[in-house]
């Protein structure tokens, strides 16, 4: 066993020796106990490729290549392709051949325009009438008022405030800027911001505040709110105030109460000459009976 043992360190200090002796120039890493021989032929190898490959020059070639960039390829635009499709008659049936075929969209006509000043009110529950003393009523004003203004910041928006605001009866908003005060009720009713008042009522809120014994539209009967007119059995009229302008009237109030207390004049007028026609027609046959 001893011989066995020390014939097997000779050989392998024979061939370590021997491999040492060619490869000591060439070694990379470092003898140690976890260093093989493996690792040191692989070592050699991997040197001697690096060598035959700086001889031949294809290391000094492949960093030239790497440098380079390669050129950008310009992709040429593929004509767009345009066909021609010929018209084709819709495919119908024989039975409705004869028949005009049916238009899914709206036909306008010309004399028909979409800013039509045409004011169409639902129709309530009450008629809507208006008196002689409520025409009288209506308000007017010396000033006109610039709307979109008081109340609005400087992008035109309209600033709503929950705590310094006052709640307009006609918006039932909560802004800033002037309210009107009735000196008749002293309630909130009364108050009517400077927009509304001009628009449905054609006042002035800077006219109407200097007058202490003004009185709001509510108590004068002519509110034209929508609360209000529910409580009378009329429908809410909308924004009608660009359409009763260019009518020429100066409010929606004015509107209302002028055109609706015509058409019942006018009503009135015709039953009242009805009613004188028959009594004549009765007087005359009275007359021819005797």
């Amino acid at each position: 066993m001893g011989r066995r043992r020390k014939n097997a360190g000779e050989s392998d200090e024979e061939d370590s020796s021997d491999v040492s002796d060619d490869e000591s120039p060439k070694r990379i890493r470092n003898e140690g106990p976890d260093f093989s021989r493996y690792e040191q032929i692989r070592d050699q190898r991997i040197m001697q490729n690096k060598e035959r490959l700086q001889k031949l020059g294809i290391l000094d070639l492949s960093q030239k290549l790497k440098s380079r960039t390669p050129p950008q390829q310009q992709k040429n635009p593929r004509p767009k392709k345009t066909t021609t499709t010929q018209p084709v008659s819709p495919r119908r049936s024989s039975r409705i051949k004869s028949l005009e075929p049916v238009k899914y969209y709206e036909v306008r006509k010309k004399n028909e325009s979409s800013n039509s000043l045409e004011i169409c009110i639902p129709e309530g529950t009450n008629p809507e009438v208006y008196t002689e003393e409520q025409e009288k009523l209506l308000g007017d004003c010396n000033i006109s008022w610039e709307l979109y203004v008081d109340g609005f910041d400087e992008d035109g928006n309209r600033i709503y405030d929950a705590n310094k605001g006052q709640t307009c009866h006609q918006c039932r908003q909560k802004t800033l800027g002037l309210h009107t005060y009735c000196g008749k009720c002293e309630l909130l009713q009364g108050q009517f911001c400077g927009d509304c008042l001009y628009t449905r009522y054609g006042e002035n809120v800077l006219e109407a505040n200097e007058n202490r014994k003004w009185i709001c539209p509510v108590c004068r009967g002519i509110c034209n709110c929508s609360r209000c007119r529910k409580a009378k059995g009329w429908m809410p009229t909308g924004n009608l105030y660009r359409k009763v302008t260019e009518l020429g009237f100066k409010s929606v109030a004015h509107y209302l109460i002028k055109t609706y207390r015509s058409e019942t004049c006018s009503k009135s007028s015709v039953a009242d000459e009805q009613q004188a026609s028959a009594t004549e027609e009765t007087d005359s046959d009275e007359d021819a009976e005797m």
